[in-house]
C-alpha cells in the first residue's frame, strides 16, 4: 500500500527540526531521507527509524523490536529499523533527538559499507 500524500506531509511536519528531509516511495512504503541517506521508513502509516548498536537500547527499552518481513520461501528477515514509540508522537523535542540518532546511525552505516559499484556490461 502506497503512503498517502497527507501522511507524507504529516511526517515532514514531525521531522521539521531536522531540516530538508525527503520522502521517496519504495517497496509499497516510503523511505525518509536526509542528505541522501535513508534514516527512516514508513510502512502502513507506521514510522520506523534506523537503529544500530548506539541507539538500539533506547528502542528496546521502550518495548520496540525490528521491522520484520517475510521473503519468498518463508524466511523472516529483521531490518535495522524499529518503530517509533507512541509517546514520541506527542513530544516533538524527544522525537527530534531520536531522529537525529537514527540519522547518525545511517551515517555510521554508510561509512562502514562503501557504495556498491555497478559492473559495466
Amino acid at each position: 500500500m502506497a503512503v498517502s500524500e497527507n501522511y507524507r506531509e504529516y511526517v515532514r511536519e514531525l521531522f521539521t527540526a531536522l531540516g530538508g528531509i525527503r520522502i521517496r516511495g519504495m517497496f509499497g512504503g516510503a523511505g525518509i531521507f536526509r542528505d541522501d541517506l535513508m534514516f527512516g521508513l514508513i510502512i502502513e502509516d507506521q514510522i520506523y527509524l534506523k537503529v544500530d548498536d548506539f541507539n538500539r537500547a533506547a528502542f528496546e527499552g521502550a518495548g520496540q523490536g525490528p521491522f520484520l518481513y517475510e521473503r519468498k520461501g518463508g524466511r523472516t528477515v529483521a531490518m535495522s529499523y524499529y518503530p517509533i514509540p507512541e509517546a514520541l508522537y506527542d513530544d516533538p523535542d524527544e522525537l527530534s533527538e531520536w531522529a537525529r540518532q537514527a540519522f547518525a546511525a545511517a551515517q555510521r552505516g554508510a561509512k562502514q559499507s562503501p557504495a556498491r559499484r555497478r559492473k559495466k556490461k
